[in-house]
């Protein structure tokens, strides 16, 4: 699969990539390096990023619903009013990560680290909480 000229797979260094607006609906992105990443807007529907680095990566607006971020490195990621229901932040790594506004409604956050995470105005309804620091 291949994206804004960038070839999507598990693994790949995407790094500082402009991905804004982009459809990764179900892409496999296990393990992928996207630090720094440029996903405004983008539509990750259902997408698999357990294991990512999305460190300061910009998600804000992102469709993020059911996509599988476990064990992923969101530190300092904005995700600002991104769309995240149902998604899997199992152990997760979101220390210092924006995620104003973001619907979070029935997403799996057990043993997230959410240190310093900013949840203003996140929806959190039927969240599983369970573990986070």
């Amino acid at each position: 699969m291949e994206v804004k000229g960038y070839k999507i797979e598990p693994g790949a260094d995407l790094s500082e990539a402009d991905f804004s607006e982009a459809n990764l609906r179900g892409a496999d992105l296990r393990g992928t390096n996207l630090y720094g990443a440029n996903l405004t807007g983008a539509n990750l529907y259902g997408a698999h990023l357990a294991g990512a680095n999305l460190g300061v990566a910009d998600l804000s607006r992102a469709d993020l619903r059911w996509v599988n971020l476990g064990l992923a490195d969101l530190t300092a990621a904005n995700l600002n009013t991104s769309n995240l229901f149902g998604a899997n932040l199992v152990q997760a790594f979101l220390g210092g990560a924006n995620l104003g506004g973001a619907n979070l409604t029935a997403g799996n956050l057990y043993g997230a680290y959410l240190v310093e995470a900013n949840l203003a105005g996140a929806n959190l309804d039927g969240a599983n909480l369970t573990g986070t620091d």
